[in-house]
């Protein structure tokens, strides 16, 4: 969603269909959602109130079906309160029947609505969310123009891993060597038993 990046796009592949999928949203929204907890959080402190938000910043953030027994517990409970949190945590769920549709025109719908309830929420991070999609609308409908058969998960998965494959190695002192380690880590290529025959021997 970076406006030069959109712009290059327009530019270099002005027939190409650019797609805002779910990954990236979704990673938006939870820090949005992070940014209301923690700040909540530091409030209620200073304010002298019980800390319940205290640790349960997983509890907001995991999808519903990968929370632990303690965390849909304290889920639970939380969600009797009337916090800014909670109420943000809420948006956030509410939204993600947006990636239901098949429809780019009840995508579209539900999009524009979801928007306008979050734009009176007075919470400033969401409300940032909602402009932010808004002004993205056609951008974010084409994923279902493109019948959800793209989706950039992988990609993200892929560069995730080539960053921890260099954080591993403290750096390389040339690019080869930096290709020869992704080879191995993506390709995950057989690597000898031991590099000296003394380990070999009984």
């Amino acid at each position: 969603m970076w406006p030069p990046y959109l712009q290059l796009i327009r530019q270099h592949c002005s027939q190409a269909l650019n797609i805002l999928d779910r990954f990236h949203i979704v990673a938006k929204m939870n820090k949005a959602l992070d940014e209301v907890r923690a700040s909540e959080a530091r409030q209620l402190v200073r304010d002298g109130y019980e800390p319940v938000l205290k640790k349960t910043r997983w509890c907001l953030l995991k999808r519903t079906q990968n929370l632990t027994g303690l965390q849909r517990i304290r889920l639970r409970d939380l969600l009797r309160y009337n916090l800014r949190s909670v109420r943000a945590y809420l948006l956030k769920e509410d939204f993600q029947q947006f990636w239901s549709y098949d429809s780019p025109t009840w995508a579209g719908k539900f999009l524009d609505q979801w928007c306008t309830q979050t734009l009176r929420s007075r919470i400033a991070a969401m409300k940032k969310i909602a402009l932010t999609l808004r002004n993205h609308r056609e951008l974010l409908l084409n994923y279902f123009r493109a019948r959800k058969e793209f989706s950039s998960g992988v990609i993200e998965g892929l560069n995730n891993k080539a960053k921890v494959t260099m954080r591993k190695s403290y750096g390389f002192r040339t690019f080869r060597c930096l290709e020869l380690a992704l080879y191995h880590s993506f390709g995950k290529l057989p690597e000898p038993e031991s590099s000296h025959e003394f380990f070999r021997r009984t």
